[in-house]
């Protein structure tokens, strides 16, 4: 073969100019993978081989269908501007940045981008993440923020563009502290903006599983969104706790989309850890998650597809982001019944997608049979959307904790399993009546194994493991990664708030022995895995998520750690 030929096929290839297919966001069988904070390199400092790799790198196959770039974790910083970590591969001390600013300087990944793009992704640029300071003191502020965006990311102009030429397909909603007042003044400029635009762009973002989300519950409410990908880990409602029927709440974003959101054809994303390094706890292996997403494709039409944290976690993982992009393959496009996937164990491969974007190509493995069953019969509960978010990261560590309002959710009746959540958590309070529980809490902060038990409001710390930093709200101490990324540490406190309608919460405990500096149990408490409390003269540990579960009741909640 003439060099010159195999050199232009490649070229051809690498630029875009053979025919791909595009994106379209209203299929049920895509992927997102989250890209930007070298997870994978956070927890193994020595592996630098499978340390995250420039974008491009993630997109030379058709597996992957959206790449949020995370994050842009600094709103107005020095000169007023905007500014974003990339750990390993952009940062200020490694790339320098805009004169007058905080912004690195990450033009060289122009042409990664554009690549992507030329491949069908979509590419855009997650605002937020565990240590991003997010907030608007007016509407006025967050329109002209929206106008900032868009001409540094998107399709306006300015002398300061991150990604050089680069015009990307739209912005995420990260947030996990501060405030999202004026958020939808925001999203709504950038949706004018773009109105007169020649290309689509897409506005989405990454609630917690408890619903409604502490800080995005509200703007999800008051503007469109394309795609909502849901972070089913770190929580009790985690993808670990899919059979509980108390716990799995996909049910309520289906709900929320089909009857609260402004956009009725919003897609709902299940949100996984790719490793189980990636979180704390909800992360299920590949042929698990590929049998509870086509499961939930099958119930429920809102389903969108799977999202990933992050791109490093699932190369190092044995391509997991391809053994689940297969699964999902199946009955491409969403068709009314899935067989269960058995996804390989061994090196994953990937199909080409045909150059339509109504249909793809693929080859799965496929059984009859189904892995989980549940009754026709339904029964409906209350429960307090409470938890705690862990997510390994390389832009700093910190905790938030959704909560704040009453979700009700319809699950199949019959026997249930209840998984136990491994990892740290949050624990926030709530009111004492069993239908309504109001807590708000925000915690930012480090990785804690033991939980403060001298109050019956005690909290502790879920963490992202960060490769540029660790911080932490109870004890302050600051850790440094081998490297040269830039540490991006949010606050490291927060404040909480708790609303009781309780005059009068029970509670039975022993103060002696084992017990000694253990609140006793109480009726008005939200408890999560690892909690301890005392009751009927015995000490009790909570295994999960629980509101007036009593130790040693038919729930099975807590472990009876013996006598006091």
């Amino acid at each position: 073969m003439p060099l010159f030929w195999l050199a232009s096929a490649i070229s051809a290839l690498y630029f875009g100019t053979l025919q791909v297919a595009a994106y379209d966001n209203s299929r049920s069988d895509n992927l997102a993978v989250y890209w930007g904070q070298n997870s994978y390199g956070a927890t193994h400092l020595s592996d630098t081989a499978n340390w995250q790799h420039n974008i491009g790198y993630y997109c030379q196959d058709d597996s992957i269908d959206a790449i949020p770039i995370a994050f842009l974790n600094v709103f107005s910083g020095t000169g007023g501007f905007p500014s974003i970590n990339l750990a390993n591969i952009c940062n200020t001390d490694d790339d320098g940045v805009f004169p007058g600013t905080a912004m690195p300087n990450c033009t060289f990944l122009q042409s990664d981008i554009e690549y992507c793009q030329s491949r069908g992704k979509i590419v855009t640029i997650s605002l937020g993440g565990a240590t991003g300071a997010a907030s608007f003191t007016s509407a006025d502020q967050a329109t002209a923020f929206g106008d900032t965006i868009w001409n540094m990311f998107l399709g306006g102009n300015s002398a300061i563009r991150p990604f050089g030429g680069a015009v990307l397909d739209g912005i995420d909603l990260d947030i996990e502290g501060g405030s999202t007042v004026y958020f939808d003044s925001f999203i709504n400029r950038i949706r004018q903006l773009a109105s007169g635009a020649n290309k689509r762009y897409y506005v989405t973002a990454a609630p917690q599983c408890p619903y409604p989300d502490a800080y995005l519950g509200t703007v999800l409410n008051l503007v469109a969104f394309d795609a909502v990908y849901v972070q089913f880990y770190n929580n009790w409602c985690g993808l670990q706790n899919y059979n509980n029927i108390w716990a799995w709440d996909f049910s309520s974003w289906d709900t929320w989309a089909k009857t609260v959101s402004v956009n009725p054809n919003v897609k709902i994303y299940i949100g996984a850890p790719a490793s189980s390094t990636a979180a704390g706890s909800g992360y299920v292996d590949a042929t698990t998650l590929a049998n509870i997403a086509l499961e939930t494709r099958d119930d429920y039409s809102s389903f969108g597809g799977v999202m990933l944290w992050d791109a490093s976690q699932a190369y190092a993982n044995n391509r997991y982001d391809a053994q689940i992009k297969n699964a999902l393959r199946i009955g491409s496009g969403g068709s009314s019944s899935s067989s269960v996937a058995t996804v390989p164990t061994g090196s994953a491969t990937t199909s080409t997608r045909s150059s339509t974007s109504t249909s793809r190509s693929s080859t799965s493995t496929s059984q009859s049979s189904t892995s989980t069953s549940r009754s026709s019969t339904t029964t409906a509960r209350s429960s307090s959307s409470s938890g705690s978010s862990t997510r390994t990261s390389t832009s700093g560590t910190a905790t938030r904790t959704t909560s704040s309002g009453t979700s009700t959710r319809t699950s199949s009746s019959g026997t249930s399993t209840r998984t136990s959540s491994a990892g740290t958590s949050t624990r926030t309070s709530s009111s004492a009546t069993s239908t309504s529980r109001t807590s708000t809490t925000s915690t930012r902060g480090s990785t804690t194994t033991s939980r403060s038990s001298t109050s019956t409001r005690a909290s502790t710390s879920s963490t992202r493991t960060s490769s540029t930093g660790t911080t932490t709200s109870r004890a302050t101490t600051t850790t440094s990664r081998t490297g040269t990324a830039t540490s991006t540490s949010g606050s490291g406190s927060g404040s909480g708030t708790v609303t009781s309608s309780s005059s009068s919460p029970t509670s039975t405990g022993s103060t002696g022995g084992a017990c000694s500096g253990v609140s006793p149990w109480r009726t008005d408490v939200v408890y999560v895995g690892g909690d301890r409390v005392s009751y009927n003269g015995h000490l009790w540990t909570a295994k999960w998520w629980s509101y007036n579960d009593v130790p040693g009741g038919p729930a099975g909640v807590w472990a009876d750690n013996g006598p006091c």
